[in-house]
Order: structure tokens, then C-alpha cells, then sequence
């Protein structure tokens, strides 16, 4: 074998064109292997394929013209696992794909292994045979070997453009064009571009004295009310499509409108001496500019808001209404920066999709997209927004991706793809109100994250049993200063009320980091490991201390609430913490108002917690496993960070078994166990979660109705197993691979996308 090995990398390093350095490794390998056929996949970025590009033993008229979807296929899951797969009868696998062009009906054995240099996947080695049989383990080894050899040769190709040309000239080419971009609300949408331009520039408007300072003011006046009455007629044309709390999305405009301030600051520019277009300009960027500059994505979105306003209320200045666009029966939405006044003036029915060049899954147009269940991709920074007016397009809005000229034949495979979603949102609607339980009786409660009052609807529609996380940021970073208590308590009492008498866990404040407030700046060389959560608030028991006292008299009459400590990394600050809250309850009990002491919880989010999770549950009444913190902290992975976001991965064996640790601790002291985040909304990890003993779930409301559905579908013995199973694996990659493995053996692969 070793002299067969080093004859053929010989021979395929003398090749004088990079296409027949591909043809003599297939059949060089299918001679070497005893085996009737070899074939190479080269892996396609730009369309997400894997191109056949030489094969030995296969139909050779397939070469250059079948693709294979990343995903799909024996193909795909080699490329996924990044691992060898030798199956003695591919037919009978689940993930077996069948392609009528290369004419593989008579081949069972199979055998994959993963073209990977430094790291990255550059294609798929197979070999095949007639007989059903699985490939010794020198033939694995040799095709392995094999493998990491020609993965370099194919990686010289790459950067020599070798690659590239030969994946360009393929006869199979396809026309469409693929861009990425960050998810922003899911689903798969299709139909043909619409772009939205930005007819008047505000930031070019030039200064200029006013000839009549009181005619100015007067045009400015005149401006606001128009631009007010045409958010009131836009609102009242959506309102019917959306429930009563997501229209306070909506209603951010007219509020920003509604300030004496904005409306006081233009004016007095005005009268010191700058016409009114000038003043707004003036005003509105000074605004946009500042929120730019917060270290804050939240506040980030907001200076795009600010900026739409200025050149709505600009349009009437210059007498010029926006020009409405021609729009598609499917309209897939197109803009350098989508506001949702955008997305209103789309006639309804028509909006099939969204593409923003600009903003993340935190916009404004993102929650609301989602609440109108509009597939939306954000951040799609490379592709030519202003080339894709009437492209036929397509929106997949779990992937983050946007096909531009599809071909009929993936158009026909996304169109059979919606047509499924369809079929099980159905089925998903009549388990709404049903509890989620195991098939060998198993309950485990899914609870919601929120932090808008637009999520509330969202969250009862789609079953929630109640909140297991309710951020206190979010009123906090939407205003331009601290809320007062009435203001807070006000929106405590009517989120309190909306989920009676179901439980709602509502956090303390937790700022800093990722979060800092505009008014209460933090500068830190290291953020994340720095003054928040927790820390700041004991520092400002002022702050504290007002929060409480406004959550508490929120619950009178209801006694649903729960409060729960983010950000502890010490039982110090839970006894702290524990103290004051104490004093709150006392002072507002003072005040008259008839309240229990509400049950208290602490976040577990640092390494330092999970090892005194004991400790800390001695103190407290619940426990609650903020996921995403804890798995970045463990992993020491910012997964904000595109070089290292890789690394981030939750089904970690290290996350895991911390995971199993605060359970089984926080159960020996009798107390109630939670997670949050993303994790607990990710089908591969749920029924990890369930075997590990978690009591409830909580997640984004559009996850619930499919955890749920996978909850009744599975036997928690059965989910106990795989944890077994998956304790032996070293990587998240493996343990991902097998637990999506799992899913689709049961017939659940729809539960991670469609058609899976």
C-alpha cells in the first residue's frame, strides 16, 4: 500500500493541468483499492455544492454537472462530520441521496473521507463498490492517507486559481448567485427583488440662512404632523396583521416624533439662525452620529431609525413625497437599511422576503419581520443591492442566505421545501396548547425569553407556558436615561398580567459588556470580564434597590413573578443581593401593598458558578443556566468574533459536562433547574437537555412549537442513551453530527430545516 501510495502522488504531482491530476487520482485509487469506483467532490463556496469533477466508474458525463447540496447526501454528511463514513450498503443510510445522472444504482459499499487543509473542507474523496461490504481498516487508512495528500495538491489550486477556472467552466455551472448575511427572521422566502432607495440624502442638505425664521419653524411644524399622520395611516394598514403588543415596534416612530425634544432642538437651530432643512440635518445626524459611536448593536439600530425619520420629515420640507416603487405580487424587499415604515408600505400579501445590506437580528425590521413571519436575512454586506432590482430571488432566512437567478431546479427544490414548513407549522398549530411530554410520559416546561413587550403575543400564540427569562435591559437601553419606577413598574405590571397566572422570571438589570447604556458610559479594555450584570448593580444599590421595589409592586395581585441574579460569580454577591432584596420587599410592604416574597434565582454563566452551583442553590429557590454566557466562558470563544466564532459551539463535551454538574447539584438541594438561550431552542441539543434533567426550557418563541413537537416524539430513555453516546465523543463537531444523525433517524430532521 505504501509504495501504491507514493506512486500515485507522484504521478499526480507531474500532472500538467490540475483536471488531470483529478482523473489520474480516481483511477489510480480504484485500481489500488480492488474497487470498481472513485470519485472526487470538490466543494463550490460561492453556490454551497459539491461538484463532481472527476469520477472513475461512474457515469463520466456527470462530470462538471451534478451538484450535491452542502447538506444533503453521504456527500454532504462526510463534509459535516469532517470524518471518514464507510457504510457497507449507502442505499439503505438515511442521508442517501439519489442522482440519476451519475448512474450509482448498482454500487452498496461506500466509503467517504473528507478533503480538509488547515482546517477547512475542500472537497470528498469516495470510493464504491458493487457488493454490499464494509472497507477494511488498511483501505480507510490508505484512502485517508491518500487524502491528506491531495488535499494540499487541491489547496495549491486553490490559490493559484486553478480552482476557481475549473469550477467556472464547468458545463453544470449554475446562474444563480449566493450571498451570505446574518439570520434575521426564519423561513424561506421567494420572489422578485424590489429595491427601496433613499430619494432624499439628508446629510447633503447644505446650511442657509432663513429669509423668515417663524415661516420655518411654522414648515418644520407642518412637516412633523404630515410625517405623524402618515405613520398613523401606514400603522393602521398593518395593524391588522400583527397582534396589539408588536405594534409598539411600530409606534417607536411616532413616540420619537412626539418628543418636545427633537422637535424643540430643530427649532432652536432654526432660530439661531439655519433653515429648517439645515437645522433637521443638523439634529438628526448629531443624534445618529452618537448612537453610532455606543459600543452597543442595539443603539446601533436606533441611529438607522433616527436617520429614516429625518428624511421622512425631509420629503415634506422639500415638498417631495417618497416615490412609491412598482411592487411584485412576491416582493422580496431590498434596501441598503430596511426600516419597518419599508416593510408597511409593501400592499398586503405582497411581502415574501427581506434583504438589509445593514443591521442584525436585533433591528427593529428583524422583530418585526418575525412577528409578521416574513423570511429576512440581515447584513448582507456583499452583495449589489442596487443590481437586484426584478431578480428572481430567494430568502432562506435559517441559513442567512440569498440565492440571486436560481435555477429552475433549485427553485423547485426550495418551493418543495416551503411547501413542507407549511405542512408543519399545521401540525405544529395543534399542538399548541398541549403539554410537552416524552412518549414514556416525561414533562418538561418551555418558557419563553423576551425582552420586548413586542414578544408578548408572539410568546402566548405560540405556548409558552410562561417567562423564564425577561431582560430589564432592553426598557433601559431604549431610553436616554434611567426610567424612572413608575415607568418601570408600568412595564413590569402589564407583562406580569398579560402571562397570568403563568410564571414570569424577570432578571435584574444586566448591562455592561455587550450592553452598555448611552448614558452610563463604561470604558474597559475588557468588557466581557468586567464591571456588569451583578457587579454594577451592587455598586449602585440605588439603581438596584429601585428595581426592585418597582418589580415587586408590579406583582401585587398576581404573584407570578420571579427574580432572578445575572452575572454571580461569587455566593458573596448572592448574599448581598439577598439582603437588599429583602429590604425592598419590606419597603414596599410598608407602602401598603400586598405581596408575597417572590422566589429568587441566580444565572449560572461563569465557570466559577458551575463549581459553587451547590453552594449557590443553598441560598436560593431556583437555578438558571444562561447558555450562551457560560458556553463563551468556558470555551474563552467570543462568538461575536468571525476568526474564532467557529470554536463556539454548545454541544461542547466540555459545556455538557458542566451542564450535567448544576443539575445534578442544584437537584441535590431540591431545587428547580433552568436553561436559556440558544441552546435550549437547538432540537440537536434538546434531547440532551431532557436526558441531563433540566425541569424547564427556555427559548425564543419561534422554537417553541418545534422543541415541542420533538419533546413528544422522543422517549427520554432514548434521549438518555445518546447522552451516554455522546460522552465518549471528543469534538462538538462529532457530537453535533450524531445528535442531527439522531434526529433524522426518527423522522425529525424537519425540525432543523426543512426537507432534513
Amino acid at each position: 500500500m505504501l509504495t501504491s501510495l507514493r506512486h500515485i502522488i507522484q504521478e499526480v504531482s507531474g500532472a500538467e493541468r490540475f483536471q488531470d491530476a483529478l482523473e489520474i487520482s480516481v483511477k489510480r485509487i480504484a485500481d489500488a483499492l480492488s474497487t470498481q469506483a472513485c470519485s472526487i467532490f470538490l466543494l463550490d463556496r460561492q453556490h454551497g455544492e459539491y461538484v463532481l469533477v472527476a469520477t472513475h466508474g461512474l457515469n463520466p458525463q456527470a462530470v462538471h454537472k451534478v451538484r450535491v447540496p452542502i447538506n444533503k447526501g453521504l456527500i454532504g454528511l462526510v463534509g459535516e462530520r469532517e470524518e471518514p463514513i464507510n457504510i457497507d450498503d449507502a442505499s439503505k443510510h438515511p442521508r442517501f441521496l439519489q442522482v440519476p445522472e451519475v448512474k450509482e444504482e448498482a454500487y452498496r459499499a461506500f466509503l467517504g473521507t473528507p478533503l480538509i487543509y488547515h482546517r477547512q473542507v475542500l472537497g470528498v474523496l469516495i470510493v464504491q463498490q458493487h457488493d454490499p461490504r464494509r472497507y477494511d481498516e488498511s483501505e480507510e487508512a490508505f484512502l485517508v492517507t491518500l487524502a491528506t495528500q491531495l488535499a494540499s495538491i487541491i489547496a495549491h489550486a486553490e490559490a493559484t486559481g486553478a480552482l476557481a477556472e475549473l469550477l467556472a467552466s464547468s458545463k453544470g455551472k449554475r446562474h444563480e448567485l449566493v450571498y451570505a448575511g446574518v439570520p434575521g427572521a426564519p423561513g424561506i422566502g421567494m420572489g422578485k427583488g424590489v429595491v427601496i432607495y433613499t430619494p432624499n440624502d439628508l446629510e447633503t442638505i447644505p446650511d442657509r440662512e432663513p429669509e423668515d425664521i417663524a415661516a420655518e419653524v411654522n414648515l418644520l411644524e407642518t412637516a412633523f404632523a404630515a410625517v405623524r399622520e402618515d405613520l398613523r395611516l401606514l400603522g393602521e394598514r398593518l395593524y391588522p396583521s400583527l397582534p396589539t403588543e408588536e405594534r409598539a415596534l411600530f409606534d417607536v416612530y411616532q413616540r420619537i416624533l412626539d418628543s418636545s425634544d427633537l422637535g424643540k432642538e430643530i427649532t432652536d437651530v432654526i432660530r439661531r439662525g439655519n433653515w429648517a432643512p439645515g437645522a433637521l440635518r443638523e439634529v438628526v445626524m448629531a443624534h445618529a452620529r452618537h448612537l453610532e459611536t455606543l459600543d452597543n448593536e442595539y443603539m446601533h439600530e436606533r441611529a438607522d431609525d433616527m436617520k429614516d425619520l429625518g428624511r421622512r420629515v425631509l420629503a415634506y420640507l422639500q415638498q417631495n413625497d417618497r416615490a412609491q416603487p412598482d411592487y411584485h405580487e412576491k416582493t422580496i424587499l431590498i434596501g441598503e437599511s430596511i426600516t419597518p415604515t419599508d416593510l408597511a408600505e409593501v400592499p398586503e400579501g405582497c411581502l415574501a422576503g427581506v434583504i438589509s445590506a445593514k443591521g442584525s437580528s436585533n433591528s427593529h425590521v428583524a422583530i418585526l419581520a418575525r412577528a409578521m413571519k416574513v423570511p429576512t436575512v440581515m447584513g448582507v454586506e456583499d452583495a449589489p443591492i442596487h443590481e437586484l432590482q426584478d431578480k428572481n430571488m430567494i430568502v432562506d432566512g435559517y441559513y442567512g442566505q440569498i440565492y440571486v437567478s436560481p435555477s429552475s431546479s433549485l427553485s423547485a427544490e426550495f418551493e418543495r421545501l416551503i411547501q413542507e414548513e407549511r405542512k408543519l407549522d399545521a401540525t405544529l398549530e395543534e399542538i399548541r396548547d398541549l403539554p410537552a411530554v416524552t412518549k414514556d410520559g416525561h414533562r418538561i416546561a418551555l418558557l419563553v425569553n423576551t425582552g420586548l413587550g413586542a414578544d408578548i403575543s408572539i410568546s402566548l400564540e405560540a405556548g409558552a407556558e410562561g417567562v423564564g427569562l425577561y431582560r430589564t435591559e432592553i426598557p433601559f437601553l431604549m431610553r436616554d436615561r434611567f426610567p424612572s419606577a413608575e415607568e418601570q413598574r408600568i412595564i413590569y405590571r402589564q407583562l406580569l398580567a398579560s402571562f397570568a397566572p403563568r410564571p414570569v422570571t424577570i432578571r435584574t438589570l444586566d448591562v455592561g459588556g455587550d450592553k452598555p447604556l448611552p448614558y452610563f458610559p463604561i470604558t474597559e479594555d475588557n468588557p466581557f470580564l468586567g464591571w456588569r450584570g451583578i457587579r454594577i448593580t451592587l455598586d449602585h444599590p440605588e439603581i438596584f434597590l429601585s428595581q426592585l421595589r418597582a418589580m415587586m409592586r408590579a406583582s401585587e395581585g398576581l404573584n407570578n413573578m420571579q427574580i432572578m441574579l445575572p452575572m454571580i460569580t461569587d455566593v458573596t454577591e448572592v448574599d448581598e443581593a439577598l439582603r437588599l432584596l429583602r429590604k425592598a420587599y419590606t419597603e414596599v410592604c410598608d407602602e401598603g401593598y400586598n405581596i408575597k416574597m417572590p422566589a429568587i434565582g441566580v444565572m449560572i454563566e461563569v465557570p466559577s458558578a458551575v463549581y459553587q452551583a451547590r453552594m449557590l442553590a443553598k441560598r436560593v429557590d431556583f437555578l438558571s443556566v444562561g447558555s450562551n454566557d457560560l458556553t463563551q466562558y468556558l470555551l474563552a470563544v467570543d462568538r461575536n468574533n468571525p476568526r474564532v466564532a467557529s470554536l463556539y459551539d454548545a454541544l461542547h463535551p466540555s459545556v455538557l459536562r458542566a451542564l450535567i454538574q448544576i443539575v445534578e447539584n442544584g437537584h441535590q438541594e431540591g431545587k428547580h433547574i433552568s436553561i436559556c438561550g440558544e441552546m435550549a431552542g437547538d432540537p440537536a441539543a434538546v434531547m440532551l437537555l431532557l436526558a441531563m434533567g433540566f425541569d424547564s426550557l427556555s427559548m425564543n418563541a419561534s422554537s417553541i412549537g418545534r422543541v415541542k413537537w420533538l419533546i413528544r416524539h422522543f422517549a427520554r430513555k432514548k434521549a438518555a442513551k445518546l447522552l451516554h453516546e455522546v460522552l465518549g465523543m471528543e469534538s462538538a463537531v462529532m457530537i453535533r453530527c450524531h445528535m442531527e444523525l439522531a434526529l433524522e433517524r426518527a423522522g425529525l430532521g424537519s425540525l432543523i430545516r426543512a426537507g432534513r
